[in-house]
């Protein structure tokens, strides 16, 4: 008996096509304005090149507070460090899992202390959300309710005796 083999021809759906394009073209502005804002707002940690006025109240104090312990070097560094990852398209899930507990931060102040930024970090977390969904598959492994331990084989050791 001969077998056939059963050729399908598949024709691509133009809307599919147009769809996928224009997912990957929002995925790639998503991370290169999350990237500028990071790289900018970093070195503007460093340079000072956008004149901000301190903030007054709690807000003031906390970033004041964080300013005098140097606390404040490691998040501009951070944030430049994601900010270039993201830019040059090279370990984007590294840069969004460093950049997310910033991120949680920016919110955080901006909704508690200083309203002032609040659209600015609304914008940034919704941009980090559509880069996060272009690379999920990078962080399937952490969403496991649980998890199986293999155990791992120890190496031998071995104790050669001389014969003498």
């Amino acid at each position: 008996m001969v077998m056939l083999r059963q050729e399908t021809w598949s024709f691509p759906n133009p809307l599919v096509q147009r769809d996928h394009v224009s997912m990957k073209i929002l995925t790639s502005v998503s991370r290169l304005l999350l990237g500028l804002i990071f790289l900018v707002f970093g070195l503007n940690g460093f340079l000072h090149f956008i004149p901000m006025p301190p903030p007054s109240g709690v807000a003031g104090q906390f970033l004041g507070s964080m300013f005098v312990t140097k606390y404040l070097v490691f998040v501009f560094a951070i944030q430049l460090i994601g900010g270039v990852l993201l830019l040059i398209n090279r370990y984007v899930p590294l840069a969004l899992t460093i950049l997310g507990p910033i991120i949680v931060n920016i919110l955080l102040f901006h909704g508690l202390m200083n309203r002032d930024g609040l659209v600015l970090a609304i914008v940034v977390t919704i941009l980090w959300g559509v880069a996060f969904a272009s690379v999920h598959s990078a962080f399937a492994g952490i969403f496991q309710a649980r998890v199986e331990i293999a155990p791992t084989s120890a190496p031998r050791r071995t104790h050669v005796v001389s014969p003498a």
